[in-house]
């Protein structure tokens, strides 16, 4: 079937299942029917993820990127994408072991066994730009009901952020990444700097971009600018806080809320009743809220002094007190990167070993990230008032993972299901309503014993209580 047109497989699901002591009569058999694409498209599907990233979606990236096979090969190129999208969600195993879990379902279809190297040689034909033209079109905010888990006073909650992916130590990687520089010998690998534009409600991707860490996260952040727009409010930490990229982040119609160095100077333009006062940040007229936060836990207290900015300069309408609270908001994106690095990767190394290949697949990262992200929203957004925070990141990426395995859901069914198989498991088994914990931020694994911190650290999570109190501005 060159067309790949959808056929239906009937699969023994297990074999049955007989207690010893137990007659025959009480055997159980379960059978199944498995929809995949036809011919030699069939191993190309994502499980029930396919549904968001349908067939004709990467036919169509294929054809805008001319990735498209110039004749019918055993690995067209539709199935290429899909192996490259569900290495994502299976890093433990090598591609020869991803084709299993693609094809370990499709019992009785005549399909082919290729080796590791022609699976290398199909994923260098196909290369990356696919799999950045399906990013572009996939990322964005989910489509959610406006409300407080998602907006703040009208005003649609995003965070930027930068962190640090690592990638194999070849000679052909290290033509277009680096090795950081450090007092004790610097990293042993080459890393890559991401940096994401992320909707802290539902945590789906905006944007991001990424390439080598010889330049810093502001060096990358206007790329990010284009993807801001009115209606959104951006926090960001002391890091993005230069003049003239607060000013280009307003000229975008989007509000910004920053954090400065405490040491920083501020002209004080103006007073207002809630403490906060008017300044400017180069051409930009901001609004400066200095703030005292106190946590308690039950192993004492800790504060911390907090210097605000935001573009926002009605003090009655956006108060410096739920200024300062909605700042916290910031975290949502470092808890994006944790769902990233360590629940997606487990903390390992990218695979590819060529420039190309590792844009490849840290774009077919991001889209498998956007893809589980989108599914946990729709399903929360079907029962009203559940807060997206309440979805389990690790539920919805096994199950995932479960149903690319059984080749289950690939084609979406007559009648519309909403929530899907991941979204059911994911609502069967919700998250408790967030609570203000706070943990100590320590380095896990140093480069040096010498400077590691031992056992003596404590390393428990508390639940904590916050205070939040406005500091005036002192007199000139």
């Amino acid at each position: 079937m060159k067309s790949g047109a959808p056929v239906e497989l009937a699969v023994d699901q297990d074999k049955p299942f007989i207690r010893p002591e137990a007659p025959l009569s009480e055997q159980c058999a379960i059978t199944r029917t498995v929809t995949v694409a036809g011919g030699r498209f069939a191993p190309g599907h994502l499980g029930e993820l396919t549904q968001l990233v349908p067939f004709e979606m990467v036919d169509e990236a294929l054809r805008a990127t001319r990735a498209v096979q110039s004749r019918l090969r055993d690995l067209p190129s539709r199935v290429v994408i899909y192996l490259v999208l569900a290495a994502c969600l299976f890093p433990e195993v090598g591609y020869p072991g991803v084709w299993r879990k693609l094809t370990g379902a499709l019992v009785g279809l005549p399909l082919v066994a290729p080796t590791a190297s022609a699976l290398a040689q199909a994923r260098r034909r196909v290369g990356s730009k696919p799999l950045r033209w399906l990013f572009d079109l996939l990322r964005g905010p989910a489509a959610t009901p406006h409300g407080p888990q998602t907006h703040w006073r009208g005003l649609l909650v995003v965070a930027l952020d930068g962190t640090i992916l690592t990638v194999p130590d070849t000679p052909a990687v290290l033509t277009g990444f680096t090795k950081q520089a450090g007092n004790h010998g610097g990293t042993g690998y080459p890393q890559v700097r991401l940096l994401a534009l992320v909707a802290c409600g539902t945590r789906t991707l905006i944007d991001a971009v990424f390439g080598p860490t010889t330049a810093g996260e502001t060096a990358y952040a206007p790329r990010l600018l284009p993807s801001l727009r009115t209606g959104m409010i951006l926090l960001a930490d002391r890091n993005f806080g230069a003049q003239k990229l607060v000013a280009d982040i307003a000229a975008t119609g989007a509000e910004v809320l920053v954090r400065l160095k405490n040491g920083r100077r501020m002209p004080v333009l103006a007073r207002y009743r809630d403490g906060s006062y008017l300044s400017t940040l180069g051409p930009v007229r901001v609004r400066v809220v200095d703030c005292e936060i106190t946590l308690t836990t039950t192993a004492g207290k800790h504060t911390g002094l907090y210097r605000l900015a935001t573009t926002l300069l009605d003090h009655h309408r956006h108060p410096a007190g739920e200024l300062a609270a909605l700042y916290h908001q910031r975290w949502e994106i470092e808890t994006a990167y944790l769902e990233l690095k360590s629940t997606i990767l487990g903390g390992r190394v990218l695979r590819a070993r060529t420039p190309d290949g590792i844009d490849q697949e840290i774009y077919a990262l991001l889209v498998v990230y956007q893809l589980l992200r989108t599914a946990m929203a729709d399903a929360t957004s079907t029962r009203y008032g559940i807060d997206p925070d309440r979805a389990s990141f690790s539920i919805a990426w096994q199950t995932a993972r479960d149903l690319v395995i059984q080749a289950a859901g690939v084609i979406a069914d007559t009648v519309a299901d909403l929530a899907g198989t991941i979204g059911r498991h994911v609502l069967a088994d919700l998250l408790p309503a967030r609570r203000l914990r706070i943990s100590p931020r320590i380095v896990k694994r140093a480069i040096s014993k010498y400077h590691a911190r031992g056992p003596r650290i404590d390393r428990t999570s508390y639940k904590a209580t916050t205070s939040i109190e406005i500091l005036a501005p002192a007199s000139p």
